[in-house]
């Protein structure tokens, strides 16, 4: 097989694993919530669910990422979808018993399954050229839209499967991830094979490289290279800008009387604007350049949050346009990122520096989400996305010292 059969292949087989994670894990999210509520009877913990399962794809983009250099993409893709499996599993006895430790314990575990969904981007680009490169991670992201779309709409079903079981209603997502991690792991296992990893580090003499680097030379090794820092501050900022305000869109919209269903509708453009286009944001990242992409995306947040940020609680026609705006932004910033930050970063040090960038980006969506809520608390939403506003603004100007750099080395 030659090597673009190949890539062909893995990307084929990175798709339909990352459809069946999306509809795994979008479906927790809000039941996550709602049951982690009903458990401790207090609204106010509600954000625990989410927050525990961003911490926990943070923390398991390390061990993934070694996995990957022990024994590549496979091994490491299907473990985290696994470590998910039986994060389900534990939430779904945590809830039907009331043990909210135990329930968190399964949501931190089942952000195993979204850390492998991240590291599937970089598993796409093993094999790719230069030409395409980001037109093939951004395939991979794309897949995340059915499963983003699929999993939420899953709720009720699965709710009266549980119910069935005589089991309560909101553990039946969990029953969804279970099984469609399962799956997402089998065709890992079966499908994706010759590893890309593997291959794209063979030797002259048709060895592997066996070199292993740690998180922490990883990020002295960013530190050390302009353009590299400069990728990994994109995804960082980016993923930081969309969670803030995505996470309180909610809350804002709660301050009038506006239905759940309203409120859910927005999101879906959300997701829609985050996952839908990223197709034609990696070809535009490949024609024009990572850095001219993540400027684009970087006018893009601005733009969102400035419209967001003046919309009243009760228009969602333009909180709706801002929160669309918002992915659209994350997906340009995530998708040129990525790339340049593979492209910038040794051979050798590639999977210790893709898990540095999935633990920083999670991390700052933590932070994102848990400062928000101050924010809003203290001033308003409109003040929070000023403040997002003028971060973003700070890595668009860093963005053409970086150009201008590049243009003098070229």
């Amino acid at each position: 097989m030659d090597r673009a059969t190949q890539q062909r292949k893995v990307i084929r087989t990175l798709c339909t694993a990352q459809i069946l994670n999306g509809v795994g894990t979008s479906g927790t999210v809000a039941a996550g919530s709602l049951l982690v509520t009903s458990i401790s009877k207090s609204e106010s913990l509600a954000g625990l669910a989410q927050t525990t399962t961003v911490l926990g794809a943070a923390v398991m983009a390390l061990p993934l990422a070694k996995l990957t250099q022990i024994g590549g993409r496979r091994l490491s893709l299907m473990s985290g979808y696994l470590v998910g499996v039986v994060g389900a599993i534990l939430a779904i006895i945590g809830g039907t018993h009331k043990l909210l430790f135990l329930m968190l314990a399964g949501a931190f575990m089942v952000g195993a399954a979204s850390a492998s969904g991240y590291q599937a981007r970089f598993a796409a680009i093993d094999l790719a050229t230069a030409e395409n490169r980001s037109r093939n991670l951004s395939f991979v992201v794309w897949g995340s839209t059915v499963g983003a779309v699929t999993g939420p709409n899953l709720m009720q079903p699965a709710g009266d499967f549980a119910h069935f079981l005589h089991l309560p209603r909101l553990v039946g997502p969990y029953f969804i991830a279970g099984i469609s991690l399962s799956l997402a792991s089998i065709a890992i296992f079966i499908f994706l094979k010759p590893d890309p990893y593997l291959i794209a580090n063979l030797s002259a003499d048709g060895v592997t490289q066996k070199k292993h680097e740690t998180t922490r030379a990883a990020l002295k090794h960013i530190r050390e290279i302009p353009n590299a820092l400069f990728a990994i501050s994109a995804v960082g900022v980016g993923h930081l800008a969309m969670v803030s305000i995505m996470v309180m869109t909610p809350v804002h919209m709660s301050h009038v009387d506006v239905t759940l269903s309203v409120i859910g509708l927005v999101i879906s453009v959300h997701v829609l604007g985050m996952y839908a286009f990223s197709p034609i944001v990696g070809a535009l990242s490949d024609k024009l350049g990572r850095v001219r992409v993540v400027q684009i995306g970087v006018l893009i947040l601005l733009l969102a949050a400035i419209i967001a940020g003046r919309s009243p609680a009760m228009n969602t026609v333009s909180l709706g346009i801002g929160l669309f705006l918002l992915g659209l932004g994350w997906s340009c910033t995530l998708i040129a990122g990525s790339t340049f930050l593979s492209e910038s970063v040794s051979i050798e040090m590639k999977p210790s520096s893709q898990g540095a960038s999935d633990l920083v980006m999670n991390l700052m969506g933590a932070l994102g989400g848990a400062l928000s809520g101050v924010i809003i608390g203290v001033l308003s939403f409109g003040w929070l996305c000023f403040f997002i506003a003028t971060l973003v603004v700070a890595l668009g100007i860093w963005s053409l010292a970086v150009k201008k750099n590049n243009r003098k080395i070229s």
